[in-house]
C-alpha cells in the first residue's frame, strides 16, 4: 500500500481497492471505504496511525465485500463511525444478503467466502452525516445505490462506476446490477469537472473520458453479442456457456454468480428495450432477440 496526496486535506491510498483519505483537521481523518478484509483494514490503520492521525470515520461508497472488508477491524480499534446510504447500509450491516442476492438463494459454503462475504458493522445514514468538506454524489448501477464522494479539493472518488482498461480487456464482463443505471452513471460522468479522479479499481486520471468510452463500447459489446446468440432460443445457462467461452473466461462458483447476475441484468435491460423476448417451452424458459441490435 502507498500513501499518495492529492490535495491539501485529499490523499489516497494505492490498493487493488484504492483507498480515499480525508483530513477534517490536523488529527482527525475519513476514509472512503476500508478494503477488501481484516488485513487490508489493518495496513490502512497503520498508514494512518504512523501519519499521526486518527479514524474518526468511514465512507462506504457501496456495500461490496471489497468495499467494506476493513470495517469491522476498523471500527472494533477506533470506535469511528460507519456511514453508507440506501441499500447499501442494509447491506453492510447484512452482508449476507451480498452472495445471497448473487446466487438467488441461500448461499452454500463455497459461496460464503471474504470475496463475496464481509463481517458485518453497524452502519449510520449518511444523510446529514457527512463532514463538511465532502458531497456526495449518485451512482448507481454498479450495485443499489452506490455513491461516489468530492473532497473540498476537486478530488472525485468515483467507486465502481469505471473499471480500468486492463480489468475490461482481461475480464470483460465486469459486475453490473442495472445496466441502464450504470449507462445513466457514464452519462453523468461526462459533465464532472474535477482535478482529479480517483476510480476504485483505476489508475487516478485527470481526465476519464477515455474510460467513459471504454466501459460503454464493453457494455455495447456484450449486448449486441447477447442479441446474436439469441438468433437461436437459448437458456440462461447457454447464454452463459457461450459469453465464458467467447472471451476465454474461466467458471469457479465466484465467477458464476457475478458473471451469472450480471448477464440477467444484460438480458432484462434487452427485455425491457425490445431487444429480446423469452418463452416458456417444456417447463424451460428461452430466451429470443427480435431483430434489434444495440446502437453504439
Amino acid at each position: 500500500m502507498e500513501l499518495c496526496k492529492v490535495g491539501e486535506k485529499t490523499y489516497y491510498i494505492k490498493n487493488p481497492t484504492n483507498i480515499g483519505i480525508y483530513k477534517v483537521d490536523n488529527e482527525n481523518v475519513w476514509l472512503i471505504d476500508s478494503g477488501n478484509d481484516k488485513d487490508a483494514g489493518k495496513k490502512i490503520l497503520k498508514i494512518v496511525e504512523e501519519n499521526g492521525w486518527k479514524v474518526a470515520g468511514i465512507i462506504n461508497t457501496h456495500s461490496n465485500a471489497d468495499h467494506i472488508g476493513g470495517n469491522k477491524v476498523i471500527k472494533d480499534r477506533t470506535n469511528c463511525k460507519i456511514l453508507g446510504y440506501g441499500i447499501e447500509k442494509s447491506f453492510s450491516e447484512n452482508p449476507i444478503l451480498e452472495p445471497s442476492f448473487l446466487y438467488g438463494g441461500y448461499p452454500f459454503k463455497n459461496l460464503r467466502n471474504k470475496t463475496l462475504l464481509a463481517n458485518g458493522t453497524e452502519v449510520e445514514n449518511i444523510n446529514n452525516n457527512l463532514p463538511e468538506g465532502l458531497e456526495c454524489i449518485n451512482l448507481k448501477g454498479h450495485f443499489f445505490d452506490m455513491i461516489g464522494i468530492k473532497t473540498s479539493d476537486d478530488v472525485y472518488f468515483l467507486a465502481d462506476s469505471l473499471f480500468s482498461e486492463e480489468t475490461i480487456k482481461k475480464y470483460h464482463v465486469f459486475f453490473i446490477y442495472d445496466i441502464k443505471e450504470y449507462l445513466n452513471t457514464l452519462e453523468q460522468l461526462k459533465n464532472l469537472n474535477g482535478k482529479l479522479y480517483i476510480p476504485s479499481h483505476c489508475e487516478a486520471t485527470e481526465n476519464i473520458d477515455y474510460l467513459i468510452q471504454l466501459n460503454k463500447d464493453k457494455i455495447n459489446e456484450i449486448l449486441n453479442s447477447i442479441i446474436e446468440i439469441c438468433e437461436i432460443e437459448h437458456t440462461f445457462e447457454e447464454i452463459l456457456k457461450e459469453i465464458f467461452d467467447k472471451y476465454n473466461l474461466t467458471m469457479n462458483m465466484n465467477q458464476y454468480v457475478l458473471v451469472g447476475s450480471t448477464i440477467k441484468s444484460y438480458i432484462s435491460y434487452l427485455v425491457d428495450e425490445n431487444k429480446i423476448t423469452y418463452i416458456i417451452e417444456n417447463n424451460r424458459i428461452l430466451w429470443k432477440n427480435q431483430g434489434n441490435a444495440i446502437e453504439k
